[in-house]
């Protein structure tokens, strides 16, 4: 039963825009913490963007290097292929 009360207290806080020590938040106070919140979610996803992007790129040069070095040894040992 205190769980239940305890939980309708705290709803009640919330919709009241009271803390739980009863005092007032500060004006914005809920933007700004969720402002700062986007921006950290943002930072972190462009970071994650660039890494996955230069290992992309990287990846994708070193395996069209491979392939026409490849490419160069068949063409110039094509003669000595035999099926």
């Amino acid at each position: 039963m205190a769980f239940e009360e305890k939980m309708c207290e705290e709803k009640m806080c919330e919709e009241n825009d009271i803390l739980v020590t009863w005092e007032k938040k500060p004006e914005g106070s809920r933007d700004k913490n969720m402002g700062q919140k986007v921006y950290k979610t943002m930072k972190g996803a462009g970071a994650a963007n660039i890494a996955v992007g230069v290992i992309v790129l990287v990846v994708g040069i070193v395996a069209g290097i491979l392939l026409i070095v490849t490419g160069g040894k068949l063409i110039s040992d094509k003669s000595k292929i035999l099926f």
